[in-house]
């Protein structure tokens, strides 16, 4: 029971870290339009400073990963909080496009990939039983979504109170409370008696990160993982960035945008936790393939109704079933053919793949925006990648499930 409890609390303490720099992250794109008003930039320079970010935190992960693998995942941990707080501190000084690139697209972005999902589920992988992983997956995975829920209408109000130089400022704040949290991570991994690898894991002599990093770029179905999570960024990136000026060309209030990524976040806690549970019931392909599939339908039902509130809300609410579900059955099916020794690379560089989906999203969400004047095109391209993305997993070489038996 003792053991029990050490697992869950180090779950939790990932969760909790997570929760605040998926956080602060997820609503930065309540501050396009302020940044626009104040800066005179544009749209598109925007964009990009936000694309820039959306690719950096994607690129920084399997790097940070493979650091965190190697040298530990605690001071990984500690340097990423500490440079998220400072880019988030310094963007108010910053003037131009390029200025923006380097405080949010680098600085801030490179902080928060270091302390986010490949070192948050590569060190939980290590100290949690292998039957325990799909579980503390979804746990951690929520905790980032209740950042979302808390973060969003906070930002706002504080967009609203004290205007968006001294919100950026608040957020850099609060960023650095994941510190204490980064350091409670230290204990060492479980014995390898507790933590036997995961069916259909390779079980060999480890020829160490090179060979592990050869075997798995060889791999289709890991491969194939890569070109769904790709399309999960794109769709993800695009709607943190541009839902609030989505709702705007709505001719709705700010509070509305506000509450929609809220609401996403509240959602993805529920979604998050079902897909750790399903996990032991589901192959994760599968699991992906009705993740994917169903945001193909929602966005095409969200294009067919009438642009209120209660719409968003709904859209967001469905939205937000799936949003960042993806992770536990993305990094389930990897462990399962890679076991947990680098997993935190080896599912680092899928979120580099999905961080490149996200450059394009948010980037292109802006150009569109300038050139057709509305977001539609978009929002035709999410749904044929969606729609992609669901076929693709459905090859991928993953061991059925195997039901625990139960004791005499």
């Amino acid at each position: 029971m003792n053991q029990r409890h050490a697992f869950l609390g180090i779950t939790l303490l990932a969760a909790a870290v997570l929760m605040v720099t998926m956080g602060a992250r997820q609503s930065m794109g309540l501050f396009v339009s302020p940044l626009n008003t104040t800066t005179g930039l544009g749209i598109v320079s925007i964009s990009f400073a936000m694309a820039v970010a959306q690719f950096v935190w994607g690129a920084v992960q399997p790097v940070a990963g493979a650091i965190a693998d190697r040298y530990g995942y605690t001071r990984v941990l500690v340097a990423g909080v500490a440079l998220a707080a400072l880019g988030t501190g310094l963007t108010p000084f910053m003037a131009s496009e390029w200025g923006l690139v380097l405080s949010l697209g680098i600085l801030s972005a490179a902080g928060t990939g270091a302390a986010s999902f490949s070192v948050l589920i590569g060190a939980t992988a290590q100290r949690v039983p292998a039957e325990s992983r799909g579980m503390a997956s979804g746990i951690i995975n929520a905790g980032g979504s209740f950042g979302q829920f808390v973060f969003a209408p906070l930002t706002h109000k504080l967009i609203s109170v004290f205007g968006w130089v001294g919100a950026m400022w608040s957020l850099a704040v609060l960023t650095l409370a994941a510190l204490p949290l980064a350091l409670g991570l230290r204990s060492r991994p479980v014995q390898e008696g507790h933590a036997a690898p995961a069916p259909g894991a390779a079980t060999g002599h480890d020829g160490g990160l090179r060979r592990a990093l050869a075997e798995a770029l060889r791999d289709r179905s890991y491969l194939l993982l890569h070109a769904g999570f790709f399309t999960c960024g794109f769709h993800i990136a695009f709607l943190v960035t541009h839902l609030p000026g989505e709702v705007e060309l709505c001719g709705l209030p700010t509070r509305v945008a506000g509450w929609a990524l809220a609401i996403i976040g509240l959602a993805n806690i529920v979604g998050s936790l079902l897909a750790g549970w399903s996990l032991k019931h589901w192959r994760g392909k599968h699991v992906l393939f009705w993740m994917y599939g169903s945001r193909a339908l929602l966005i095409a039902a969200y294009l067919a109704a009438p642009r209120t509130p209660l719409t968003f809300y709904l859209f967001a609410a469905g939205l937000g079933l799936t949003w960042l579900a993806t992770v536990p059955p993305t990094a389930g099916v990897i462990g399962k053919l890679f076991g947990a020794r680098y997993l935190a690379t080896l599912f680092g560089l899928t979120l580099l793949t999905h961080q490149t989906g996200a450059f394009f999203g948010a980037w292109l969400g802006g150009i569109v925006l300038v050139q057709q004047g509305s977001y539609d095109w978009m929002w035709y391209a999410d749904i044929a990648l969606a729609s992609a993305a669901a076929v693709l997993n459905l090859p991928i070489r993953e061991a059925r499930i195997v039901p625990a038996l139960k004791p005499a």
